[in-house]
């Protein structure tokens, strides 16, 4: 891509974000699952001798057998004890297919909680992104939106009948999305209607699961979130800063509101000095290192931790049983924009067209290095201590944390940025199974939810009659989450002498399907450098 075509595409991936229509409107036909894309369903089939976390917060069991029977875990069976030979007496005895997994790790499959699927001008093959996820164990993502919505549920509807090589998907619908809609959302009526049409919406037999809202006018909020949890579906808020200064997340989650991403109306719902932000005199929102420098600069105007202000925060949420689903690994870069820039997956897995986004452009969002400092990195990192430490004590008094990664703006990969976000969690004070535990079980009920069927989950944890979602990884993750990078961890061989790469997921199982992880990454690195031979040969043609 030439640099004078960049400020176009990067103009329409904002469009696309405003107007989720434009998001799929080149996005390639995602390719069919291949036939030796993934290994099953089968009759039978046992993965023997393994150490499992079942995702509730319980230690970790093993050696046991889990015994599958089609898309579902028909057994998880005690096959001995911890360094002492394994049972003779295991069954099956004549699997369709087995896995020897002595001595290594089961994990129930990954939940990504906020996700978008490319789009023009930055990632245009949906497969790209499908196998970065499902590389990084990702069984279920929920998209707000993964693009345009009636694109977004033609691909759930495929990724249900796993015809392609993708999470379970869901589909949270932004207010005013839907073909045969064409009102504006500017009344409490208009929102009820749209809300009540929005749940009838159906196509090629998949449904929207919720609403992804932004800060609306109180009035107008309170409608949407009222309606949505009438007709069963899920809410969750990006509450931006055009509309927080009158719906901070105290605010939408005294309304109803299901869930929060990001930040966003957090600190402002605990300011000490003014009602607003301290915004510059000559802030201006559409400057987008204005908008996120100034963010950064919140830890000093919020409430201290253990401040009167904070406790009533913090117990009007848990009272309300607000869900945060953080997305810390999206904003990292803010606190050391070298290290996010130089990530060492970008020269492998990111796409040119994914590079060259993320730079800096007043028109591309989230590419505001305009000309960033250490000032601004300061302020970040002192935002990322208090906001660490909110999120460890709601955590601590029964709140509940998911783990979402917003990939694929401001230097972050799809899946790669995923593991990323299960660091951050352990930097905030998580321990290692409860960082798992939100990345699984939590999460599988904040879907289930809006339905009640919160206690009724059909994902999300490791137990009999659960679906089939695993990850398998070689290595202890609770002692080094690394090893689920797709480019592992780096280990001195004590034995050789050598540096050495360990870990990375082995197996991602969705429905029953095992599906080599190694393998998709590996398509991956193929379809980058397909991209980088192409833009050689334009070059040259040029």
């Amino acid at each position: 891509m030439s640099r004078s075509t960049r400020p176009l595409l990067a103009l329409a991936a904002v469009l696309a974000l405003a107007i989720p229509a434009a998001l799929s409107a080149q996005m390639e036909e995602t390719t069919r699952r291949a036939a030796d894309e993934g290994l099953g369903p089968f009759d039978e089939f046992v993965i023997r001798g393994a150490t499992y976390l079942d995702g509730t917060g319980a230690p970790p069991i093993g050696p046991v057998d889990i015994v599958v029977r089609g898309d579902r875990i028909a057994q998880i069976r005690s096959v001995g004890y911890p360094g002492l030979p394994l049972s003779q007496r295991r069954l099956p005895s004549d699997p369709d297919h087995e896995i020897d997994w002595t001595g290594k790790w089961v994990l129930p499959g990954f939940v990504d909680m906020h996700a978008h699927t490319g789009g023009v001008g930055k990632a245009p093959q949906a497969e790209y992104v499908y196998k970065l996820w499902m590389g990084h164990g990702i069984t279920t993502s929920r998209g707000v939106g993964h693009g345009a919505l009636d694109w977004s549920l033609r691909e759930a509807a495929l990724a249900e009948a796993n015809e392609i090589v993708a999470p379970r998907m869901y589909t949270y619908a932004r207010p005013g999305q839907g073909s045969g809609w064409n009102r504006p959302i500017d009344t409490p009526e208009a929102a009820r209607e749209w809300v009540r049409f929005i749940a009838d919406y159906e196509v090629d037999g998949q449904d929207v699961d919720g609403l992804k809202l932004t800060a609306y006018p109180p009035p107008i909020m309170q409608a949407l979130v009222e309606e949505a949890a009438a007709q069963g579906l899920g809410t969750v808020a990006h509450l931006a800063q055009t509309g927080v200064a009158e719906m901070t997340a105290l605010h939408a989650a005294t309304l109803g509101l299901d869930m929060m991403t990001h930040y966003y109306g957090l600190f402002e719902s605990m300011l000490t000095d003014y009602t607003i932000p301290d915004y510059p005199l000559d802030y201006n929102y559409q400057n987008e290192q204005h908008r996120f420098g100034e963010v950064g600069r919140l830890w000093e105007q919020s409430a201290e931790p253990g401040s009167e202000t904070w406790n009533m925060v913090m117990d009007s949420m848990l009272a309300l049983g607000f869900g945060i689903d953080p997305t810390m690994t999206i904003y990292e870069a803010s606190r050391d924009v070298m290290a996010a820039r130089e990530a060492e997956w970008h020269d492998e897995y990111t796409l040119p067209s994914m590079a060259e986004f993320y730079q800096p452009s007043r028109a591309a969002h989230g590419s505001y290095w305009f000309y960033w400092t250490t000032e601004d990195e300061y302020h970040w990192k002192r935002f990322y201590q208090k906001w660490f430490q909110f999120l460890n004590e709601y955590k601590n008094r029964g709140g509940i944390v998911t783990t979402g990664s917003d990939s694929g703006f401001i230097y972050k990969l799809y899946g790669f940025d995923y593991i990323r976000e299960l660091e951050l969690l352990r930097e905030a004070g998580f321990h290692p199974i409860e960082v798992i535990r939100s990345a699984t079980m939590y999460g599988a009920r904040e879907l289930h939810a809006p339905r009640g069927l919160e206690h009724q989950l059909e994902f999300g944890i490791l137990r009999e009659g659960m679906k089939a979602d695993m990850v398998l990884v070689e290595e202890n993750p609770l002692e080094n989450l690394k090893v689920l990078y797709g480019t592992g961890a780096v280990r001195l061989n004590d034995e050789t002498q050598e540096v050495e790469r360990v870990g990375g997921v082995a197996y991602t199982i969705k429905d029953g399907i095992v599906y080599d992880a190694k393998q998709l990454l590996e398509d991956v690195r193929e379809m980058v450098a397909a991209a980088k031979r192409a833009e050689i040969t334009e070059g040259d043609a040029n």
